[in-house]
Order: structure tokens, then C-alpha cells, then sequence
């Protein structure tokens, strides 16, 4: 099922898949809009802001890497969903440092693409929703859900939108291990299955934020079930 008055950006410079896009978006219900490379996407922004963007990797003028880059340096929390035809681990990890909230490679299923604009759709408007909370503290790793700000120390984070997401459920169940299905349920409202890499690739990043240099590790993997946030 659509999530409601949702507006959708496609950004691909193959003018047969943005077509192909539009037509089965909008047979779902969604409002489309469409750019053929990062920089007519920026302008669209602008002028007509949409709730979640569909963004290939590869495109003239400004890239979807770029595009990723830009936006997050501006602040901009707009959820992206990045479409690669690149199949190295090392390529889709770039998309997700750029800062996009999730990847699928092409050629991708219609229906897993819907799936995953309807789990970004709803992890989106459910942060929009979220009542004011008390800061949560683990150890000297502060993270605020009302203004969506963490800090190591006196230390400020910079995170992605789903860097957040995952950091902030890991903290409030501090000592309690999490499974990867439960994570996917929570962060995606999908699971990927057991051969998605998705999960991995995130603890990773925050790992490097979080646990960077001589400070004692609080992110730990309890291998074959999941993952915890612990003071060591």
C-alpha cells in the first residue's frame, strides 16, 4: 500500500527507466517528478520539495554520489534510495557514505523497489512523528532523539539519517543484544534476508564515528545473533 501524499523524485539519466519509474509510481498512487542528472534534481528540490528521492549512481553534470554529497552537507535529510548497476561491495558501500539511506542494484525487482520507498516512506514520517525524549547516555556517548544530534565526548557525530536510526535503537536497548531480522524490522521495516549487507555496512560507519581512535569500543557484535551497545 502507498503511504499517502507522498511525492517522489526520480533522478536517472536512462529516460527509459525514469518513464518506466514514473508510470508504475504512479499507477501506486505516488506524485512523480523526474531529473536527469544530480544538478536538474538539486533545482527540483528547491522548487518542489518531494518526501523520498530514487537516484542512479552513474549520470552526467553532478553524479548520484555528488548529489548524495551535497544535499547532506547542506543538512538535508530527504531519504534516498540509491540504484547502482555496479555489483562490488566496495561501490554500494559508497553510495551509503555519501550519505543515501539505502542502495539496489540494477537491474533491480519492481516490487523490492516499492518495498524499500514504502520502509524509507514510513521510518521517514515516523521520525516527523516522534514525541521529544530525554537524551540518551552510554558511557561518554550522548545521543539527543529530539534534535537528532549524538556527541563522543564534547565530541559532535555527524550522521546520516539511517546512521542515527540505527545508533539511537542500539542505545536504547544498551546491554541487550539485537538480532539482524529485529534491526531490519526496526531501521528498514524490511528484512533483506541473510545475504544482504546492508547492516554490516552501517555498524561499520558508525563504528569508525563512534569508536574511533584509543576510546574504549561501544558497539560489539555478538557473532551468529546481532549486534549490542556496551560500556566495555
Amino acid at each position: 500500500m502507498v503511504v499517502m501524499n507522498a511525492r517522489v523524485l526520480v533522478v536517472d539519466d536512462d529516460r527509459a527507466i525514469r518513464d518506466a519509474l514514473a508510470r508504475a509510481l504512479e499507477l501506486d498512487g505516488y506524485e512523480v517528478d523526474l531529473a536527469s542528472d544530480g544538478a536538474a534534481a538539486l533545482t527540483t528540490i528547491r522548487d518542489s520539495r518531494p518526501d523520498v528521492a530514487i537516484v542512479d549512481v552513474m549520470m552526467p553534470n553532478i553524479d548520484g554520489l555528488t548529489f548524495c554529497r551535497v544535499l547532506r552537507a547542506e543538512k538535508d535529510r530527504l531519504p534516498i534510495l540509491m540504484l547502482t548497476a555496479r555489483t562490488e561491495t566496495s561501490d554500494r558501500v559508497a553510495g551509503l557514505d555519501a550519505g543515501a539511506d539505502d542502495y539496489l542494484s540494477k537491474p533491480f525487482d519492481l516490487a523490492e523497489l516499492m518495498a524499500r520507498l514504502r520502509a524509507l516512506l514510513r521510518r521517514s514520517r515516523a521520525g516527523d512523528r516522534d514525541e521529544p525524549s530525554s537524551v540518551l547516555q552510554v558511557a561518554d556517548l550522548r545521543v539527543d532523539p529530539t534534535s537528532r544530534r549524538a556527541w563522543r565526548g564534547d565530541d559532535e557525530i555527524e550522521l546520516s539519517k539511517t546512521e542515527f536510526d540505527l545508533l539511537e535503537l542500539l542505545v536504547r536497548n544498551a546491554g541487550i543484544v539485537l538480532d539482524h531480522s529485529l534491526i531490519y524490522e526496526r531501521i528498514w521495516n524490511y528484512d533483506f534476508g541473510p545475504d544482504s549487507k546492508n547492516l554490516a555496512v552501517y555498524i561499520s560507519y558508525l563504528r569508525r564515528k563512534i569508536d574511533t581512535g584509543d576510546l574504549a569500543k561501544l558497539i560489539h557484535t555478538v557473532r551468529g545473533v546481532g549486534y549490542t551497545v556496551r560500556s566495555s
